[in-house]
């Protein structure tokens, strides 16, 4: 009894790993009924209200990602994992804001910042399971992605429901488009203005670039690999070619809901 049962234990397992559906289509149902993407496609904000009053269809999602064990994580290829892990960020994000969203109403928060506790950020609590284990967003982050991936394009990739946040895509990050999904996330970001800009004193740029600056490896090299997307025109592209200076934006923390839009 006790070795059909061991069998049966490892068959579920083997069966949750290899049937997960890697296109991860059921979140992308989830963010295109809940995100809207505006000003040309570069920002977006979600309808927090309408999905905390229809959870269910994220709550299912959440629950796939957190049946994956760490052995059926080691068996996918790196576009998989990485594609799970960014998707898992920004959906348990949603999770932490929907899961408060009375402290919002009622404006005992305004901010991700304000569901922190007295010694404590949001980031740091642990509150959903993922590879067998109780996790935070903090782990997922910084021990997980920025320590198995060297890819800096997932900064304007991850969401942390804040205006000043790189957009939340109307659809899920999936393998097979992974590498476009990222490339097109960067020129968005570097793209939009109101969070990086050049003018006649320099550059001024998102603080994710200063908080993430040691991900980027040289910035001003990297930055003028994307010239295209951060300059508007032929004087900020030759900016861009000489020894310009680094500024940063103030970040607005204020949760990336529809009302702030």
């Amino acid at each position: 009894m006790k070795y059909w049962l061991i069998l049966l234990i490892l068959f579920t397992s083997a069966s949750t790993g290899q049937g997960f559906d890697h296109s991860h289509s059921a979140y992308s149902d989830v963010l295109q009924r809940f995100v809207i993407v505006y000003d040309g496609g570069m920002k977006s904000v979600v309808n927090y209200r309408k999905l905390a009053g229809n959870p269910k269809s994220l709550n299912n999602y959440l629950t796939q990602l957190s049946e994956i064990s760490s052995a059926d994580y080691k068996q996918w290829s790196e576009s998989e994992q990485l594609a799970f892990l960014i998707n898992a960020y920004n959906a348990f994000t949603l999770k932490l804001i929907i899961d408060h969203i009375d402290k919002f109403e009622n404006g005992d928060a305004e901010s991700i910042r304000d569901l922190g506790g007295l010694f404590s950020s949001p980031w740091e609590k642990s509150f959903f399971i993922l590879l067998g284990e109780k996790r935070s967003l903090d782990w997922l982050e910084h021990e997980k992605i920025r320590v198995d991936f060297n890819e800096p394009r997932i900064h304007a990739a991850l969401v942390c429901a804040a205006m000043s946040c790189p957009k939340l895509r109307s659809e899920a990050y999936i393998a097979s488009e992974l590498d476009a999904q990222l490339e097109e996330q960067m020129n968005i970001f570097l793209s939009d203005n109101d969070k990086n800009v050049i003018d006649t004193s320099g550059v001024y740029l998102s603080k994710i670039f200063d908080w993430y600056g040691e991900d980027f490896n040289n910035l001003k090299s990297y930055l003028r690999r994307y010239s295209k997307a951060l300059a508007d025109n032929q004087t900020e592209s030759e900016t861009l070619k000489g020894n310009f200076s680094i500024r940063y934006l103030d970040y607005d923390w204020s949760l990336n809901s529809l009302e702030n839009k």
